[in-house]
Order: structure tokens, then sequence, then C-alpha cells
């Protein structure tokens, strides 16, 4: 599939349908693993919630991969129980982290049972000393938000970890990566699938200030999509 930039560091590549979007991610993540461990000797990734990220997971899982020096954070957390099946830490758990040998102490959940801003604090001390990220993996919602990072809401700019209040969709209180965390890795992926997803590509397209938008990561990346969520838009030219 062919592809191009976008006003920024992310390279768009249309795939045909969801399944390809995860073949190609888990593809590019295994890549990106043995690249970092051999270059630094471990390999820090991002995670995302959501289906489709989920979708990726699944076919990670049942990949080699150097996976005792995975070292695995989170992009955001739903302010829930540990063990709460909305948490994105226990969806990653059950598609991929429990079947496969990274260490636990590895592993990196956000404490955002604690609250929003204590959680914030606390992961905002554990992320600073490991940046850049390797990898970024990020989703996006059918109002164009990242992470937990919503149209409408402001947070500091220069915060690498926000607590967030009066999210749009339940839960209310949540924890996320802010802008400049996001945007320090080394690789980004942004995984896109849905005929849901397509007004917001859309309106990304046109150069609406969606969160997902403001995302340029400092390595680069790529926004893989499938044709559903494409639709008639097409991809701009370099």
């Amino acid at each position: 599939m062919t592809g191009s930039s976008a006003g920024g560091d992310l390279q768009w590549r249309p795939f045909d349908s969801a399944d390809a979007v995860a073949a190609a991610a888990g593809t590019r993540i295994l890549q990106q693993a043995a690249d970092a461990i051999a270059a630094r000797g471990a390999f820090h990734i991002v995670l995302a919630g959501g289906s489709t990220p989920g979708r990726c997971y699944r076919r990670l899982a049942r990949a080699d991969s150097d996976w005792s020096n995975w070292h695995v954070w989170f992009g955001d957390e739903r302010c829930l129980p540990p063990d709460h099946p909305q948490r994105n830490s226990r969806m990653a758990a059950q598609q991929l982290l429990e079947r496969v040998p990274i260490p636990h102490a590895q592993i990196h959940p956000i404490p955002a049972e604690r609250g929003p801003e204590a959680a914030a604090s606390a992961y905002r001390t554990l992320i600073e000393p490991v940046l850049p990220f390797d990898t970024v993996v990020l989703g996006m919602g059918e109002d164009g938000h990242t992470a937990s990072l919503f149209p409408g809401q402001k947070h500091p700019p220069d915060a690498l970890v926000v607590a967030v209040h009066d999210a749009p969709k339940p839960p209310p209180d949540r924890v996320s990566l802010n802008l400049p965390a996001l945007n320090r890795c080394r690789r980004l992926l942004f995984l896109i699938t849905g005929a849901g997803k397509h007004p917001a590509v859309t309106a990304w397209l046109a150069g609406e200030p969606l969160p997902a938008a403001r995302i340029r990561p400092d390595g680069g990346g790529e926004v893989l999509l499938d044709r559903a969520a494409l639709g008639d838009s097409r991809v701009p030219r370099p």
C-alpha cells in the first residue's frame, strides 16, 4: 500500500481490512522491538486501550520476541479498581501480557485507582527517566480523542502526565499521557479501523484541531487505517 505524509511527521497507510491493520502493526512492533533491544538492550512500548489495538495484541501474543527485555507502559487509564474489566491494563493483560513471558516488574500500569491527580504525579515520576519511548501505540475515538485527551479539554502544555476530569465517555475520571510524553518516542503508530471513525478521519485530514491531529512524534510515525475508516477520503500527497 502507498502512503504519504499529512502535514507533519506521520505517514498515512491505508489497508483493506482491520485484520490487515493489526497484522501490519504487529510486524512493525516486533521489528521495532528487535531493533531497540539490539541497540540499547531494552524495548519500551506504550500500549493503548480499545478494540483495534486489542486485535494487534492478540497477534503479538502468538509471536516470538525477546520478551524478557520488553518494558510496557500505558497511554491512559480509567480511574477504576486494578482488576476492573474496563481498565486498559486489564485488556492488555488478557490479550497479551498474561500470554507472554514479560517480567512482571517490567509492566508498569498507571495507578489510576489512586485518583487522577495522585496517579498522574506518580506516573510522571516513573516515565520521566525512560523517555524517549521506543514505540507508542495509539488509537482514536469517534470524536477524534486519543489516549484520554478529549476535544475541548485543556491541560498544562508542558505536563508529561495529566489528570482528566469530566471525560465525555464514562468513567469521567482518568489519567493520560500528555502530548509532550506521547511525542517523545522513536516511533509512533496510530491504529484506526471501522466506519465509525470515518468522520473523525475526514476532520483530521481537513485540518481540524482534533487531539489526535496534535500528535507530532519526535521520531515520526504512521497512521494505519482500514478502508472503512478512510471511506472516500484520500490521504494527502507529500
